[in-house]
Parts: C-alpha cells; sequence; structure tokens
C-alpha cells in the first residue's frame, strides 16, 4: 500500500505513515486523506484500529467529510465483519470511500501485494493536486 501511495508518477502527495496506537486526533485532522488496514480479529477489526477510532471519532465529526480513505483488512479465513466495522464508521465520518475494500483472506501472495500497491496509488491519485 505504501509503495503503491509512494509511486513515482504520484506527485504532490506526502505520505505520512502512522500505526493506529500512535495517530492521534491531530494526525486524523491534519491528513487530506487516509488508508486504513487492519487484521481480522474474532470478527472484528483489531483492538488497536478500534482503539483509534474510539479516540478521534466524535471529535472528527463535520471536519473530515469528503476526505478519501482506502482500506486494507487480512484474515485467516474472515474479514467480512471487520471490514464492516471500519466502513461503517468511515461512512459515518463522511469519508469518501476511493477504491473497493481490499480484503485478504488466508496467506499474502503477489496478487495481493499488487492489489494492495493500486490500492495505495489508487488513493493517493485522488489526492494528487
Amino acid at each position: 500500500m505504501l509503495a503503491g501511495a509512494n509511486d513515482p508518477e504520484i506527485e504532490g502527495v506526502d505520505v505520512i505513515a502512522r500505526p493506529a496506537l500512535a495517530a492521534t486526533l491531530p494526525d486524523m485532522l491534519d491528513a487530506d486523506g487516509y488508508l486504513f488496514g487492519t487484521t481480522a480479529n474474532f470478527g472484528y477489526m483489531s483492538g488497536a484500529l478500534k482503539h483509534f477510532f474510539d479516540t478521534i471519532y466524535y471529535p472528527s465529526l463535520d471536519h473530515v467529510a469528503g476526505r478519501p480513505y482506502g482500506l486494507w483488512v487480512h484474515g485467516n479465513n474472515d474479514t467480512v465483519g471487520a471490514a464492516a466495522a471500519v466502513v461503517k464508521l468511515a461512512t459515518g465520518l463522511g469519508l469518501s470511500q476511493a477504491a473497493g475494500v481490499l480484503e485478504v483472506v488466508g496467506a499474502v501472495d503477489a496478487t495481493a501485494r499488487e492489489r494492495a500497491y493500486e490500492l495505495g496509488g489508487t488513493l493517493a491519485a485522488n489526492m494528487m493536486e
């Protein structure tokens, strides 16, 4: 994802990566777009990403609407619940989905890596000035 967002053909987009537990409200408010990623744990998003949304959700309302986002979810056998939960929160924030959710079940193979590159590139291309 980051490699795609940093593709040499993408200009005018600065990519900053933050682990979910280190990301803050100012990070959310200062960003022009978002690439969320999570493992699927017990049918839901990771605790770290949930903590991030718990921290930023209400203070971000009415401040981030319309900004683009992308999402990847990786799980051993099911990603549906985790993906749906993140999409629901992003929709509540008024974010605009820049690309389809990348759901990877099982081992991460070359096809998944290619789709991840495309996801990052698509999101960054949507943000080019």
